[in-house]
This record gives structure tokens, C-alpha cells and sequence, in this order.
């Protein structure tokens, strides 16, 4: 085989697919039809699970230093101060949480972070190579690239976007719809006269809800902006998006360097199979939302982090689960978004609000291929919590650094020792002294939250999921 893992697209799906592959010695080659890197804002908003996948891949930290907090949005109707909102309360940080709050950074910058760790690995992205052809047997899947080139993998990922090549090689079918009755302008652009530590909606009092929303992107000096459009969406332009903004603002903001833009439509479409023998979708290429809620490249994410072990590990059982696993959430996470977008098409109020329903903390795989039937309020399936402890030396240690890396981590509460097969880890109770490999409950959050009695094992599989719960 020429590689283990080829993928199809360098967005955010894709890269985060290659560091997992990468990180476990996984030979992988990521290619992209671009002739350049993207440099929009589009998927701005990172999702506190997605900010847990990127501490284990190891990019939280420059993704938190250069991205901001929600910003509080300062409504203007008719030219005037109307009030300020947020879309979702401030929570604070448990435990069992520890990134409770959306995350906000553009697109292309994510997707800088991500390439500049995938290349720690010696993997760089393939630009202006594209998908041209797939053909597949038992044994792996034959490429076509637009250079000219004959690629030879045991694996192919399709992550190229809601136009797939890959899906559509496959005739896999991309069910939904597209209504073409709504048009929103969306780009980045300066905007003089608006402080950039505020998002901002200008409207008319007689409909609030038709509006101009800009939000700052941290590290530019840019506004990511949404404008709805009527018929002249076609001719979409910075004199366009600035004669509205002056219709519903009262003028006075000067709008320049209109550094990227796209006209949306709703699109909400779903893969009708995420895999076909050797080939698979993930991201855009498997599920198209609205950009309401701020959930594609959060799924998208998702998806690769639920993939790449399995990939590495190769074994049926798991490659099988994939689908099953992963079409569900899809489905659920598209009702979410359609579901907000509805309200703004309702003109309801609430549609600026965000719930726990937008965090993906509650995604879980209960009742899938990998989560046998237990019983407690933690079940097999469920996201692994986080919780602080402390080592022999008294060293302040939590879970999710136990669980960081491309394996799957064993837990024993109290009694009994761990099974040696992967990483274990003997957790003891608050008050007890701790001795060689043996780690202490920190105020009593690991036994709380993992239900803990003396001897209870927990195995946390590779993308921090429950695997398994069994009693001594």
C-alpha cells in the first residue's frame, strides 16, 4: 500500500482526522482541491466538547489564546440603543466540566492551529490536489488525483465538503433540502465605528428580528457579518451590504475590506450511509447544517475524533460502529440547528439564545455497538467527566490528563488493581495516602461522578466515551 489513510479535505473535519491518525503512527496523506489555504471566519464558534477534543489533541492552549468569549451583543433598532443580550449565560467551570462556554475563533485560524500540529508529525497538507476517481476491492481503495497521480490506501475519507466528490463517487444519496426562498450574505469585514469588543444588531423597531449582526473575530480587525439578501443575492457586494446596514442603522458606520464572502441558503441534508466497504464520509461531506447554533464544524470535528482510533486500530467491529455511532448524533445535531433557524424565520426572540442543547456535552453512544447495556445515571456511551486528583507527591493531576493520548485508559475506584492490558489508574478515596501509581479523589469528584464503590472498573475509550463498567 502506497498509505494507510488517504483523507480528501484540509478543513477542520479532515485535519483533526490527521492528527489522530498521525499521533498513532498511522501513515496518512491529507489532500485538498485549494490552490490556497482558506481565510474566512465561516465555523467561528467551537463548542465546549470540541474544546475537550482539542486539549487531547493538544491545540487547546493557542486555540484559547487566540480566540475570545461570547461576546455580549448590543442591539440597535431604528439608529437607536435598544438593549444588550448575551446568547447564552456565563457558566462556570465544575469538575466534572471544565469548558463549560462556546469559544469563539474563526475558521481559518482553527484551521492554522490544527495544520501547524498535524506538521509536528511530519504531515503537511496536499493543496491543489483533488479527488478524481475511487475504485475499491477486500483489500483497499485505488485514488485518482487531479495531478496525474495513482494512490493505493487501505482507507479512503471523504471530508471534502458538502459537495463531495468522494459521497457522490460512492452514489450515496445526500438527503434533505434547500430553500432557495432565504438568502444571507455572511463574510468578514471592517467596520469603522464599531468597538471591537461587542457583537452588534442593528434592525427596525417595526422588525427587530431582520437584521445585521456583527460579530468581532479575535485577532483581526475584522467583523464577521450576516446580512439576509432578497432577490439581488446574485449581486451580493460591499456597496450592497453597506446600503443595507445604512437602512437599518441610520448610517454613520463606514464598511471596507471586504476580505471574504459567500451567500448562504438553508441546506440541511444528511448522508443516507456514512461508510460504503472501505470508503468513508465525515464533516460536510456527510451532513450540511445551518449556520444557526454553531454546530457543523463542531460535528465535523467530532466525527474525525470518533474515527481515528478506529481506523488505527483497523478491526471490523469497530470500523462497523462508525456509522452507527455517528449518523445518530448527525441527525440529532441537524434537528438542533433547523430548529433555531426556524425561529429566526418565525421571527421568534429566543432565537438569539443558546442552551446546553448547542454545547454537545450530551452526546453520547448509549444503546450503540460499543455500549453495552448498564445500569446508574453513567452508563456505557457516556461522555467520560473530568474530575481532580492528586498523586503520590500530593501533584494536583486530573482525568482528562490520564485520558490524553491515543489510548484507552482503565480506572479502579478503591480496591483491586488495574489490568495492565492499556493505562491504569487506581483511584482512592478523599482522606486516603497514596503510594507508588495510586491517585487520590480531590474533595470526592471522581467517585461522584463515576458512581464509585470500592472495586468499580471503568474503562474510558480512546475519545473519552465510556467503554465499559463492571463491579469487583
Amino acid at each position: 500500500m502506497d498509505t494507510t489513510v488517504l483523507i480528501a479535505g484540509a478543513g477542520p473535519t479532515g485535519l483533526t482526522l490527521a492528527i489522530e491518525l498521525a499521533r498513532r503512527d498511522v501513515a496518512v496523506r491529507l489532500v485538498d482541491k485549494a490552490n490556497e489555504y482558506f481565510t474566512g471566519s465561516r465555523g467561528d464558534g467551537l463548542q465546549p466538547r470540541t474544546l475537550e477534543v482539542f486539549e487531547d489533541l493538544g491545540v487547546l492552549d493557542a486555540v484559547l489564546a487566540a480566540g475570545a468569549p461570547p461576546f455580549r451583543m448590543k442591539v440597535y433598532l431604528g439608529g437607536r440603543f435598544a438593549q444588550e443580550r448575551t446568547m447564552a449565560e456565563t457558566v462556570e467551570p465544575t469538575p466534572a466540566v471544565p469548558y463549560p462556554n462556546a469559544w469563539f475563533l474563526g475558521q481559518s485560524q482553527t484551521e492554522g492551529i490544527l495544520r501547524d500540529r498535524l506538521a509536528e508529525f511530519g504531515v503537511h497538507v496536499e493543496l491543489s490536489t483533488a479527488m478524481a476517481g475511487l475504485t475499491q476491492d477486500d483489500e483497499g481503495v485505488t485514488a485518482q488525483l487531479s495531478t496525474g497521480e495513482t494512490v493505493r490506501a487501505e482507507y479512503l475519507v471523504g471530508a471534502d465538503g458538502g459537495k463531495s466528490f468522494v459521497r457522490k463517487a460512492l452514489g450515496i444519496p445526500f438527503e434533505g433540502t434547500t430553500d432557495d426562498t432565504i438568502h444571507m450574505l455572511l463574510g468578514d469585514v471592517q467596520a469603522e465605528g464599531l468597538a471591537h469588543d461587542s457583537a452588534y444588531w442593528f434592525a427596525t423597531a417595526e422588525n427587530p428580528m431582520s437584521g445585521v449582526i456583527f460579530t468581532p473575530l479575535a485577532g483581526t480587525p475584522h467583523f464577521q457579518f450576516g446580512a439576509p439578501l432578497g432577490d439581488e443575492a446574485a449581486a451580493a457586494s460591499l456597496p450592497a451590504l453597506q446600503a443595507r446596514l445604512d437602512a437599518v442603522s441610520g448610517g454613520g458606520i463606514r464598511l471596507h475590506d471586504l476580505a471574504w464572502s459567500t451567500v448562504w441558503r438553508p441546506n440541511v441534508r444528511l448522508a443516507a450511509a456514512f461508510r460504503r466497504g472501505r470508503v468513508f464520509l465525515a464533516g460536510d461531506a456527510a451532513h450540511v447544517h445551518p449556520p444557526t447554533g454553531g454546530q457543523g464544524l463542531n460535528t465535523g470535528v467530532q466525527d474525525a475524533y470518533n474515527l481515528g482510533w478506529k481506523l488505527a486500530d483497523g478491526s471490523p467491529c469497530l470500523l462497523d460502529s462508525y456509522e452507527a455511532e455517528r449518523r445518530a448524533v448527525a441527525a440529532r445535531v441537524l434537528g438542533v440547528s433547523t430548529a433555531i433557524m426556524e425561529k429566526y424565520a418565525d421571527g421568534d426572540e429566543d432565537a438569539h439564545r443558546r442552551g446546553e442543547e448547542t454545547k454537545q456535552l450530551d452526546v453520547g453512544y448509549r444503546g450503540g455497538p460499543l455500549a453495552p447495556v448498564s445500569a446508574g445515571a453513567l452508563r456505557a456511551g457516556d461522555r467520560a467527566p473530568d474530575a481532580p486528583l492528586a498523586d503520590a507527591n500530593g501533584k494536583a493531576v486530573r482525568l482528562f490528563e490520564l485520558f490524553r493520548g491515543p489510548h484507552a485508559t482503565e480506572l479502579v475506584f478503591g480496591a483491586g488493581s488495574p489490568a495492565g492490558s492499556m493505562p491504569g489508574f487506581r483511584i482512592l478515596p478523599v482522606g486516603a495516602t497514596a503510594s507508588g501509581s495510586d491517585l487520590v479523589d480531590a474533595g470526592g469528584h471522581a467517585f461522584a461522578a463515576y458512581e464509585a464503590t470500592p472495586g468499580r472498573r471503568v474503562v474510558i475509550r480512546p475519545d473519552g466515551y465510556v467503554w465499559s463498567i463492571s463491579e469487583a
